[in-house]
């Protein structure tokens, strides 16, 4: 066992055979053997081994620990509830047995059984957890059951009535009971008698978090829609806690809905359960206008009662009826509020929710109004005023985010914005100076100054102006070089050089953020969005698997979290943990990295290192099988992790977010169907069989062909409706969601290629069914395929023809889109292999049977049908294409190891010398990510060319 821990595998398997020469059937030696034959890659040995031992039914500790370690490590949970089922009628008064067996069925989510060990350790050992795992794996049953009305109707009853029976024998202990039954009321929709607990006896034990039962109490007094409750309730807990901002919400909306019902208090009694209640807007103006009086007396100022005064302005407002309370302007209370929070970082935010209630007139004098008070000094007569403190300079940057919120610097001109620009980056640099001791993890302050100065440059960009994007690398890499852990500028980096073409930088940056677990699923789609496409393909087989590992790492690690749950008797995390995995199950980034990781497979390797037909296999693919839960995908992509100052106008808005996911489950959907063509392909090549066997050969494969030919109407369905979407002409913000690959896969001609690629199957097929004799009209219509099929792979190839990069006027400009033609065509050509093999399997046989029969009637002119020749044709055609295509390639090659950047001489007086060296890096990564793009295209299709040559019949 040491020898396990310590990772010697060899050597435990050494000295569990020395101890099995001496005792034959020792059990526990057996296991631990087996162990070490699963991680040494011998998983059938270990299987055999570890089954041998468990038909024994053994009930020994260590025998039965060990099978429990070596089942997980074989990704089987489910034998070891079988394990323990035998050990605990083996040994039934075993309360550790019966508790393993538990969790063995919590592992592979069997609540029914669960339930049932659960009463069974009870009666055991009757410890009142036992008993409530019982009550919540019926839960669970009513949480998993398809039928909604079953769940209402038997398992919630069933749960209630046995928390019930504890309740009447008084035999409630733990806070852990309480919180179950109250779950189970809530899910009857039992608000009342939820309530009812809550504030009863039971409910005193509610302690272990804050607020706990007052949070349960508003929760079913908003079910209830008890509104007096509400606002007593939330005016209540305001006075012990201004600052709480979910009260301040609760108390608004129960106070505009009283007034909508017009309620008045009930004379003579007491205006509610929890006390006096306020209904009108004037109690309300006079209630916010307290917590204000009060906090100036408070210790520490509070920001609560200040921004709730502007939040009721708002709701008044939108009542059209604000002008009467005498709240004060909007515009000098937000004035107040800078002056007393303006060096708070969050100040920012706290005014970015209320800006709408400023007219737009006002802009600009409510902005220098803002920067009269900022303590600034300059030095000389002409020079910026500059802050002496990072208090100021707090200040100073929460007026420049305003100012880019409030579309003042989207209105400015080429000229201002660059002034802007340049004092940003000067106002950067001396910030600089106050962040002299911060560590490595740490940000500068005044690392907002660059990413605004930055954002700028990107509106120049995207109004044409070539320069500015290699400004906004050059200062986000100086940025990077003070404030090596600035997640946003490493972001924002990222999406740059992915818009300029450039991947190779990217890996690196990414990994440097260390994305963890869930962030796989949010933030990786910037990652295997570009990899490939950019012809980054070892970088792309990495990153999917990044991804695919934290997907498939979560099976596990949920019925993990699920089983501590149940330890610690957390009962109400459990339906949050199964919703997770659900989540993440059902995830779109899941289901595209599954689906790309296997079409880069076949492309790497399918007819390469190993068949097409074994490649399929070992991803155990099959053309039948649609994996991908089209009905529930969900889009956990968290599309504003860049921040940004942008107006609402110019955001990221719910009708992007929407588009965004209509074209990326389009685009998946075009993929996946593509990869189960491309899997149908080694179902049709049959063996050729005798003539009266003929019959049954014909149902087996004839299915395979209607599967083929099924999937590839939905394939033209499937196109047809993105070539619709994309006649919208969406344009997503440059920071938004990045598009799909879709526009480009129709432009450049792929999408054609591919689809009369699997069209031609059909037509292989058809000729392999009727034999040469009567097929003429067949032949010829391979014919004029063949033909057709080289001259649009020809087009394909002269949109991949230019310069990828290319100096103008002393300007960088990239062509990223020629990359990703380049790459289309790699994908394209190769599924014209495939298909050209399949073809070859097919006219082989046909050809040695005819050379046979040229035998046997010794002619010397047997004549050859047509067909041959016109494949013969094609296959030579595809060979002095690809050569074509390699040679263009090595010529792009040369180009950019030639591209000689220093020379650039950036006329652009602007840069100064510091930031010379920084533009100097970003190109050069820029070129050296395009040679290693091509270079990596380059191999692969000299390994496709090498296929070609196999395929001269």
């Amino acid at each position: 066992a040491d020898y396990l821990d310590n990772g010697n595998n060899k050597m435990a398997i050494q000295q569990a055979d020395k101890l099995l020469k001496k005792h034959k059937d020792l059990h526990c030696a057996k296991v631990l053997k087996a162990i070490g034959l699963q991680r040494t890659g011998k998983q059938d040995e270990a299987y055999a081994l570890a089954q041998e031992v468990a038909a024994l039914e053994p009930t020994d500790d260590n025998s039965l620990q060990a099978l429990t370690i070596l089942y997980r490590e074989m990704h089987r949970p489910e034998l070891v509830t079988k394990l323990y089922e035998a050990a605990v009628k083996k040994v039934p008064n075993s309360e550790e047995y019966h508790s393993h067996l538990f969790m063995a069925y919590a592992r592979v989510g069997e609540y029914k059984k669960m339930q049932q060990a659960g009463m069974a350790l009870y009666k055991i050992v009757p410890k009142n957890p036992y008993y409530f795992w019982s009550v919540m794996s019926l839960i669970m049953q009513s949480i998993s059951a398809q039928d909604e009305n079953l769940s209402k109707t038997m398992f919630l009853p069933l749960a209630e009535r046995m928390v019930e029976k504890m309740v009447k024998e008084d035999k409630i202990e733990a806070e852990a009971e309480v919180e179950l039954y109250y779950m189970i009321l809530e899910r009857l929709e039992k608000y009342q008698e939820a309530l009812d607990v809550v504030r009863g006896k039971l409910g005193e034990k509610l302690t272990s978090e804050l607020q706990s039962r007052e949070n349960k109490c508003m929760a079913m007094y908003k079910k209830l829609r008890r509104w007096p409750e509400c606002n007593a309730l939330s005016r209540r807990l305001l006075l012990k806690n201004s600052d709480d901002w979910q009260f301040y919400i609760t108390y608004f909306d129960s106070v505009f809905q009283l007034i909508d019902e017009s309620w008045t208090p009930p004379p003579e009694e007491e205006h509610s359960l929890e006390g006096e209640v306020h209904y009108s807007i004037e109690q309300a103006v006079k209630f916010v206008e307290e917590r204000i009086a009060e906090e100036s007396k408070s210790s520490r100022p509070l920001r609560g009662p200040y921004l709730a005064k502007l939040e009721l302005i708002r709701r008044l407002r939108h009542r059209g009826c604000n002008d009467e309370y005498k709240l004060g302007d909007p515009e000098e209370l937000m004035f107040q509020y800078f002056k007393k929070f303006g060096d708070k970082p969050c100040c920012f935010t706290d005014l970015k929710v209320f800006v709408d209630l400023l007219p737009s007139s006002q802009y600009t004098k409510f902005i220098s109004q803002l920067l009269e008070v900022i303590p600034l000094s300059a030095t000389a007569e002409n020079e910026i005023a500059l802050p002496t403190d990072i208090k100021a300079l707090q200040q100073h940057l929460c007026v420049v985010q305003l100012s880019r919120l409030l579309g003042i610097y989207h209105s400015m001109d080429k000229k201002q914005k660059l002034t802007v620009v340049r004092e940003l980056m000067l106002r950067y640099r001396h910030g600089l100076e106050f962040g002299k001791s911060c560590l490595k993890t740490e940000l500068q302050f005044s690392d907002y100054y660059c990413l605004l100065a930055v954002h700028l440059l990107l509106d120049l960009w995207l109004e044409g102006e070539e320069m500015a994007v290699w400004q906004c690398l050059t200062l986000l890499e100086e940025g990077l070089s003070h404030s090596p852990s600035n997640a946003q500028f490493k972001l924002l980096l990222i999406r740059i050089y992915c818009r300029l073409g450039a991947f190779e930088p990217v890996a690196e940056l990414y990994s440097s953020l260390d994305a963890k677990h869930i962030q796989h699923d949010t933030i990786g789609y910037l990652l295997t969005r570009y990899a490939e496409s950019l012809g980054h393909y070892a970088a792309a087989s990495q990153s999917c698997n990044f991804a695919l590992r934290f997907f498939h790492s979560n099976q596990k690690d949920t019925s993990e979290y699920i089983i501590q749950a149940y330890k610690y008797g957390a009962f109400e995390k459990i339906p949050e943990f199964i919703a997770f995995r659900n989540r993440l199950n059902s995830s779109l980034h899941f289901a595209q990295v599954r689906t790309e990781r296997m079409l880069l497979d076949l492309l790497l390797e399918a007819n390469i290192s190993t068949s097409l037909e074994e490649s399929i296999k070992s991803m155990s693919l099959n053309p039948e099988e649609d994996d991908i839960p089209w009905k529930d995908l969900r889009d956990n992509r968290d599309l504003t992790v860049l921040f940004n100052w942008d107006p609402k106008d110019r955001d990221i808005s719910e009708e992007h977010r929407k588009l965004s996911l209509e074209e990326e489950t389009m685009w998946l959907r075009i993929r996946s169907l593509t990869l189960r063509l491309v899997s149908g392909l080694p179902t049709l090549s049959h063996t050729i069989q005798p003539k009266n066997s003929e019959k049954t050969a014909e149902n087996g494969v004839s299915s395979k062909i209607d599967t083929v030919r099924s999937l590839l109407q939905q394939l033209e369905a499937a196109v047809d409706s993105g070539k619709k979407f994309l006649e919208q002409k969406i344009q997503y913000p440059v920071l938004g969601p990045p598009p799909t690959r879709m526009a480009g896969f129709f432009s450049n001609g792929s999408c054609q290629c591919q689809t009369s690629l699997f069209y031609l199957v059909s037509d292989i097929y058809e000729l392999d069914t009727n034999g040469l004799e009567d097929s003429a009209e067949i032949q010829e219509r391979l014919g004029n395929s063949f033909k057709s099929l080289v001259e649009r792979l020809t087009d394909l190839f002269n949109k991949c023809k230019g310069d990828l990069i290319e100096v103008r006027d002393g300007t960088l400009k990239t062509h990223p889109n020629l990359l990703e033609n380049l790459v289309f065509f790699v994908e394209t050509i190769s599924i014209a292999l495939w298909v050209s093999s399949y073809c070859d399997s097919v006219l082989r046989p046909f050809k040695s049977n005819l050379q046979k029969k040229k035998k046997k009637k010794k002619e010397s002119s047997v004549a050859m049908p047509p067909v041959f020749t016109h494949f013969l044709d094609y296959v030579t055609e595809l060979q002095t294409l690809t050569s074509n295509v390699i040679d263009h390639i090595k010529g792009l090659e040369i180009i950019l190891t030639a591209l000689k950047l220093e020379e650039l001489s950036l006329k652009d007086t602007l840069l100064l010398q510091e930031e010379k060296k920084f533009t100097k890096t970003v190109q050069g990564k820029v070129q050296s990510s395009y040679h290693h793009s091509v270079q990596e295209i380059g191999e692969l299709l000299k390994k496709r060319l090498d296929t070609i040559k196999k395929l001269k019949i």
